[in-house]
């Protein structure tokens, strides 16, 4: 079932406390798929949610998880996976908001790369609900700090990429524990092989919902490459941040590797830059996540994994440093710019004959106008004409 239109809050029959918590945020219509997926959820039925990054999804699962919460009992009655700990953070923030007005609904986010000392601690305050990447969930009920045997709701948050990453074992072993699961919740951007495979063994009759990235949301975004040598791509970024004088930009790497690089060769131009990738401990990741959310640095330099789940959505640029391995990745790159209705900009590097062709295949698969510039004798941008 395709969903396009969002509904007034006011009419699904939420708590007051939950209305309270939708009001203070100014909500008062839902997005498309939270009109799709709340009424079923709240009524215990599996769902499939088809739905671009950044329409809501949070709080489409998210109601109807703390309105069935029995806020008496002390199990672990609900547990959503995310693929990373970024996105875990969000959700579990994203969460706390709804449950403002229900103090006795307690919240974990368990995730790799924190003390597990602290994680066991906040277990012990026995909470109802448990945000977790597959991963350190299963470290913790090896060690037996956590119970899943009576939780009702499961979701898979970024289901497709989760499983892309490898987890699909670890997603099977866990929710075959779920025992007396009343309902899951699929949410992803693509409905892949393995997130169908994983609905048919552990979904019975479940609601599909489909939302489309409509014109309307559709970011407005100016979309550029470049041909240059590995040697110019620095001195490129450098220049177009000078030319434009951009304050916040975000430079997407393929790799870790050239995540520390490019940093450290913008740092030595005196430019604001920090990076993130998988083996940046997380408190450093979580310093500079906040720097850029609050707008103090200048450039922010990730891998694709690294940057998921950060919620970031008014950055002035966006550079693909390197040209991305999957057309997805491009979308959820690019998607960074030019939300809430504003001009976004994106520049692709194109340093070489394999990742010209990687990117006319994702202009032609994504429907993306990519046009080519250089820079000219005034050492501005100007359009390439057509060969």
């Amino acid at each position: 079932m395709e969903i396009t239109q969002g509904v007034r809050f006011d009419s699904l029959g939420l708590s007051e406390e939950i209305m309270r918590a939708l009001e203070k945020k100014n909500y008062q219509i839902s997005t498309p798929i939270q009109a799709g997926c709340i009424p079923p959820m709240l009524d215990w039925q599996d769902v499939t949610a088809k739905a671009p990054t950044g329409t809501g999804k949070t709080f489409a699962f998210g109601i109807p998880i703390i309105e069935h919460i029995d806020s008496e009992s002390d199990q672990v009655q609900a547990v959503i996976l995310a693929p990373t700990r970024e996105l875990a953070m969000q959700i579990t923030s994203e969460m706390r908001d709804l449950a403002q007005f229900k103090p006795s609904v307690r919240l974990v986010c368990l995730y790799g790369g924190q003390p597990i000392g602290k994680q066991i601690d906040a277990l012990k305050k026995r909470p109802q609900i448990v945000i977790a990447t597959p991963g350190r969930l299963g470290d913790h009920l090896k060690r037996r700090t956590v119970r899943i045997d009576q939780v009702q709701t499961a979701v898979l948050d970024e289901a497709d990429r989760m499983l892309d990453m490898g987890f699909i074992h670890d997603v099977t072993r866990l929710l075959d524990q779920m025992k007396n699961r009343k309902n899951l919740g699929l949410f992803s951007a693509t409905i892949s092989r393995e997130v169908m495979d994983i609905a048919w063994v552990y979904q019975r009759d479940a609601v599909e919902i489909t939302v489309r990235a409509d014109e309307e949301n559709k970011p407005d975004i100016l979309q550029y490459r470049l041909e240059l040598t590995m040697d110019q791509k620095v001195d490129a970024v450098e220049k177009i941040l000078n030319l434009e004088q951009y304050d916040r930009v975000m430079i997407f790497c393929n790799t870790k590797g050239n995540t520390e690089r490019v940093t450290k060769l913008l740092q030595m131009r005196g430019v604001d830059a920090q990076c993130i990738h998988g083996d940046i401990p997380q408190e450093k990741r979580e310093k500079v996540m906040a720097r850029f959310r609050k707008g103090e640095l200048r450039v922010f330099v990730a891998t694709d994994v690294a940057a998921r789940g950060i919620d970031v959505d008014d950055v002035d640029a966006v550079f693909n440093y390197d040209v991305p391995d999957e057309n997805e990745y491009y979308v959820h790159r690019i998607g960074r710019t030019g939300r809430a209705k504003r001009h976004g900009v994106a520049y692709t590097f194109v340093t070489d004959y394999p990742s010209m062709v990687r990117l006319n295949d994702i202009a032609k698969h994504t429907r993306s106008q990519i046009q080519p510039v250089k820079f000219g004798e005034d050492g501005k941008l100007v359009q390439v004409e057509a060969k």
